[in-house]
């Protein structure tokens, strides 16, 4: 038997492996991200990653170590079944984990936190959102990693084959020694502040920083955090001074000078959210030609705005900035407080005011990522949902197709009272993909799933369109087009590049006096709020994160947020910067240091108004 002596170092060491063994199997999955890395950036990731991994055995090694000190000194206590069972868990659970990191990865383009706790509440569009997913090959490596290590643990690291050869007080001695010890890997080292991610942020390329990262010591560490929504990490200058520089961003936009392009005074307005329709699939926008000839039409009719980004990358961050102008948080959303949603402006409710009635129309669930508090705060006075339709007009996960919604909407217009405020929100082009027409383009996988998804709702679009082209209401109505995100796909973009954001806005619909028309000014997604209002000549103070798009402005941006990270678009040049390591991702050779610290202030001027509603 071996010398129980030196187990403590051995089972942590032990756990030191496994992390180095999940990192590997990390790597060899997004093996199209890794083949970018050179052999040294590889090994980088490994050596950087070191330190985490040491936290996060430590804080694993706590439980056993201390139950070991206790049996040095109470002989009866079964500690080697302990630790057995203990571990056994453990491992079944952080390789469960491990599997679903690197899927999530695929979709979210950063590591395990604490985001899925947003769906919690809709256990059935989380399910949807991973239909696409490999489960399978998932299930193998979970059961593989788990029954490996197990066995591995049984056969050497098993405390009931190490022998207590010294006396009890000796063994009492080193088990408090081993456990004092923890202490230094715990904190990452000897130095003032505690470990935090950025210890293995080494590189220029986000996947060789996030590859370095020890996945549960991220899901701990932002578990811990979750519900802290009451400081500012964001610092990078004086308050005042962010608070200047924003405000000067805006200032430049101040008086609405922009010329009126409707010819009714108070139109309805009907605000069409597409999910995940990004401009790589818009004809109109420079992307792949025939995946949207509806929208492209429409572009070609209406007002189409080219040059337009959306805030976040989800949905629910997606719906705010749309109908409050309202900027995205990083690693959390505002969606996630009804009270701080209470304090936002929305564009139903200032149209409520002037008369409008309102309605929202959606074919999944509301209560999905606490949208349906949102919209409640804001007022809506009808709300339609997946509840409202037969369920033989749904998909398998996540509900009703998109026609059908769009049909819905159709019927219940005819008498509606005018003028109104319609928003519907699409979600056919979400995962699952799944469609009721027969596939306009090859292909099984995910992309062309993806593909056909986006045909299918512009499909759907064009048919309502048409037909509410011949209703009584369209000649007073101003149709908005915009989407709610942006998509990885295709082309697997990294999660901080600007073509994952870029996105369809379109004004169109008869209300319109003009049309023809393209505006190529840079934009966000948050301000198109300022910009319909203004053709309404309504009022839009209220709305500070947001700005007029057809008025003159000297400073153009589009800013978005990443999973902590930004990014900022002006006519000098593309940036994005990473607030982990605090460097930037992409900095092209126009951007200037002014505009580097412009991105900054909104980082930190955003996030602070947030923690103070």
């Amino acid at each position: 038997m071996k010398r129980r002596i030196f187990y403590q170092p051995l089972y942590f060491l032990f756990w030191i492996l496994y992390f180095i063994v999940a990192r590997a199997i990390f790597l060899v999955y997004h093996l199209d991200r890794s083949a970018d890395l050179s052999s040294s950036e590889v090994l980088y990731t490994f050596m950087y990653g070191l330190r985490m991994d040491a936290s996060f055995a430590a804080y694993i090694s706590i439980v056993p170590f201390l139950l070991l000190l206790l049996s040095s000194l109470w002989k009866r206590l079964p500690v080697a079944k302990i630790i057995r069972y203990y571990t056994t868990i453990l491992l079944v659970l952080l390789s469960t984990l491990l599997t679903v990191d690197l899927e999530l990865y695929n979709h979210w383009g950063f590591r395990l936190d604490a985001s899925p706790l947003q769906y919690l509440s809709s256990p059935a569009e989380m399910a949807a959102s991973a239909a696409a997913a490999p489960l399978f090959i998932l299930f193998i490596v979970t059961f593989a990693v788990a029954t490996v290590f197990i066995l591995f643990f049984r056969r050497f690291i098993d405390l009931a084959k190490y022998k207590p050869d010294a006396k009890p007080w000796v063994l009492a001695g080193f088990s408090l020694l081993f456990a004092a010890l923890l202490v230094l890997p715990l904190r990452g080292g000897w130095q003032q502040i505690p470990i935090n991610q950025s210890v293995v942020y080494f590189s220029e390329k986000p996947f060789a920083n996030h590859a370095g990262i020890n996945m549960p010591w991220n899901l701990m560490h932002a578990l811990l955090k979750y519900e802290k929504s009451g400081s500012n990490p964001y610092q990078y200058m004086p308050e005042e001074e962010a608070a200047e520089l924003v405000q000067a961003l805006y200032t430049a936009a101040a008086t609405d000078s922009s010329e009126n392009l409707l010819r009714v005074q108070q139109p309805n307005v009907l605000f069409i959210i597409l999910e995940s329709y990004t401009a790589k699939f818009v004809g109109s926008l420079g992307g792949e030609k025939g995946v949207t000839p509806n929208l492209d039409k429409l572009a070609a009719e209406g007002i189409n705005f080219t040059n337009i980004y959306a805030s976040g990358d989800r949905s629910e961050k997606g719906m705010v900035a749309l109908l409050s102008g309202y900027p995205v948080q990083t690693t959390t959303s505002i969606i996630k407080y009804p009270q701080k949603t209470e304090k936002l402006p929305q564009l139903s409710q200032v149209l409520q005011e002037q008369g409008y009635s309102t309605s929202y129309y959606y074919g999944g669930e509301l209560e999905f990522a606490n949208i349906k508090s949102y919209l409640r705060n804001g007022g809506y006075k009808r709300l339609i949902d997946k509840y409202d339709f037969d369920p033989s007009t749904y998909n398998s996960k996540w509900g009703t197709h998109d026609h059908v919604l769009f049909a819905r909407v159709q019927r219940d217009l005819k008498s509606e009272k005018q003028p109104f405020f319609c928003t519907v929100y699409t979600l056919s082009s979400h995962e699952p993909f799944e469609i009721p027409i027969p596939a306009k383009f090859p292909g099984t996988d995910e992309e062309a799933q993806f593909r056909n998804s986006v045909y299918y709702t512009d499909w759907a679009l064009g048919k309502f369109i048409e037909e509410a082209k011949q209703q009584d209401w369209w000649q007073n109505t101003l149709v908005v087009l915009a989407a709610d995100h942006g998509h990885r796909l295709p082309g697997n973009d990294p999660n901080h590049v600007p073509s994952k954001f870029k996105i369809p806005f379109i004004l169109t619909g008869g209300a319109l006096a003009k049309g023809g028309i393209t505006i190529d000014a840079i934009g966000s997604q948050a301000d198109i709020a300022a910009t319909l209002l203004a053709q309404l000549q309504l009022p839009h103070q209220q709305f500070t994160w947001s700005r007029n798009l057809l008025s003159p402005t000297a400073s153009p941006f589009a800013f978005y947020v990443f999973n902590d990270g930004f990014g900022y678009i002006t006519p000098n040049g593309v940036l994005t910067y990473d607030n982990v390591a605090k460097q930037p991702i992409i900095k092209e050779e126009g951007v200037t240091e002014e505009q580097l610290k412009q991105g900054q202030a909104y980082m930190q001027a955003s996030f602070e108004d947030f923690v103070r509603k």
